[in-house]
């Protein structure tokens, strides 16, 4: 009878509480962001990283043996530092030697080229003029050109003696040396870089043998400067798998004008693989799998609308709809992961 009395007891309360009724009260609109739907760019990329080098580089060594003398830059009106520019043929560094300049006799190669030159301009003027026969000009030209040889190779040896820029460029290295002390042959002197275009080696997944071909544009970004784009192209590409990592090897030609990217420095590197200019393009983070479905929301009327998507190219941050949306519907970028079929919405921009 107790038992009877405490269950009547308990039911009476139930219907006064209201039961347990958990309904959602269905008019309740749900905040979200929306985006109009429209056409935009979008490029699928492979993303790598590797260390830039300089297209062009030199260490010279000395080829002559003398005595150390740095040159004075003049552009700083001191002697060459590191860090300094220079120009193609500028004189870094003197390695004076008497003894061998006068070996190599440059004065009397000189003077000897100047006499043979005039020597043939006279065989020429007699030999128009019936003077002297073919036998006596062609010996006198013979003589010209063994002369023009000899001073000619007279400079080269005493070129040895100088060391200059083979190319514009900026002094990363200069071993020090004291003034006037004798500098053995085959010594380093200098090293030189010019940088304003890079190269980069990078090792890529064999999956991606296909898809990335020479002339592909690549975007570089270095991880202390990221607002700063270099634009680059792949020009080489390994048509072989390393066998014990199975990547092949690919080359990167890189812009680098404004001499921003040093070489050595380590960069991120987007490879371009597929670009339309003009698809419908929508965030990737708002794509939801349901079912092995992707799928997404729109506003239509008030409610939320699922749309179920077909995708083309995607990146990181962004995917193509192919299939499944129109321009100028209104997609739900924010507030999208509570949302349900024919949910109320409020839109909140």
């Amino acid at each position: 009878m107790k038992s009877y009395i405490a269950a009547l007891v308990f039911f009476v309360l139930l219907v006064a509480c209201g039961g347990t009724d958990t309904r959602v009260d269905s008019n309740v609109e749900v905040p979200v962001s929306v985006e109009d739907i429209g056409l935009k760019p979008i490029e699928e990329f492979v993303v790598t990283t590797g260390t830039v080098s300089a297209t062009k580089e030199a260490l010279m060594k000395s080829e002559a043996a003398g005595f150390y003398r740095l040159a004075v830059n003049p552009a700083t009106s001191r002697s060459y530092e590191l860090g300094d520019l220079v120009k193609k043929n500028q004189v870094i560094i003197h390695l004076d030697n008497p003894e061998r300049e006068n070996e190599i006799k440059i004065e009397s190669y000189r003077l000897n080229l100047e006499n043979t030159k005039n020597d043939l301009e006279k065989q020429k003027s007699l030999y128009e003029k019936g003077g002297v026969t073919q036998t006596e000009l062609k010996n006198a030209e013979r003589q010209y050109v063994d002369a023009k040889y000899n001073y000619d190779n007279a400079l080269i040896q005493l070129d040895k003696l100088r060391i200059s820029a083979p190319f514009d460029g900026v002094i990363v290295d200069i071993p020090y040396y004291t003034r006037g002390v004798k500098v053995p042959t085959n010594s380093d002197m200098v090293h030189i870089m010019n940088y304003s275009r890079l190269n980069m080696e990078v090792n890529l997944p064999g999956k991606l043998l296909g898809e990335v071909q020479t002339s592909q544009p690549v975007r570089v970004i270095n991880y202390t400067i990221p607002d700063k784009i270099l634009e680059g192209i792949i020009t080489q590409v390994s048509p072989a798998l390393n066998p014990d990592t199975r990547t092949f090897l690919a080359k990167v030609d890189i812009e680098n004008p404004d001499w921003i990217l040093r070489p050595g420095m380590f960069v991120k590197a987007e490879i371009t693989t597929e670009r339309k200019d003009s698809t419908i393009v929508i965030p990737k983070d708002i794509v939801l799998t349901r079912r092995n479905r992707k799928q997404v929301f729109i506003v239509n009327r008030g409610m939320a609308e699922q749309k179920t998507i077909t995708t083309g190219l995607e990146n990181p941050d962004e995917i193509e709809v192919i299939e499944g949306l129109e321009t100028g519907e209104r997609l739900v970028v924010k507030g999208f992961e509570t949302l349900r079929n024919g949910s109320k919405v409020k839109i909140t921009r």
